[in-house]
């Protein structure tokens, strides 16, 4: 329901990754006129404008880069993977869509994330353990 509304407010993008796609050659023009840690962040988030599609693909069980490099080759705006039927296909005629509003604010929220950790002068985290043993299940009913 959240998500209907907010393709009503903003309207929709194609899905699966593919509208961050189509964003990267406005920040790859970019890139050549950035020096130093400018640079460096441009370059970091083309990168990460690539990770929904290769999480998507790679979920799938197929080789993200390979499909990745096929969808950026392509130069076809709205073109991507459809990982349930394996096929490229043209995503909003396909029906393959992401509300803009959810796209743009994911966008944002990763930026001023990223721009937070990088002004802190530190952060706690927990350390995964290697050999965790996973929990026993909950007993049922009955049990």
């Amino acid at each position: 329901l959240a998500a209907t509304k907010a393709a009503v407010e903003e309207g929709i993008v194609a899905g699966g990754g593919v509208a961050l796609i189509n964003a990267m050659p406005a920040v790859e023009k970019l890139v050549p006129e950035l020096e130093g840690d400018e640079k460096t962040g441009a370059l970091i988030v083309l990168r990460a404008l690539e990770e929904p599609v290769r999480q998507i693909v790679i979920n799938a069980g197929l080789e993200g880069s390979v499909i990745l490099e096929e969808i950026k080759r392509s130069r076809k705006a709205g073109y991507g993977f459809d990982a349930y039927n394996e096929t490229y296909v043209d995503m909003i005629p396909a029906g393959i869509v992401d509300p803009t509003k959810v796209t743009r604010s994911a966008l944002q929220n990763a930026a001023s994330v990223a721009a937070m950790v990088l002004t802190t002068e530190s952060l706690v985290a927990d350390i995964e353990e290697e050999n965790q043993m996973p929990a026993m299940p909950q007993g049922g009913m009955g049990m």
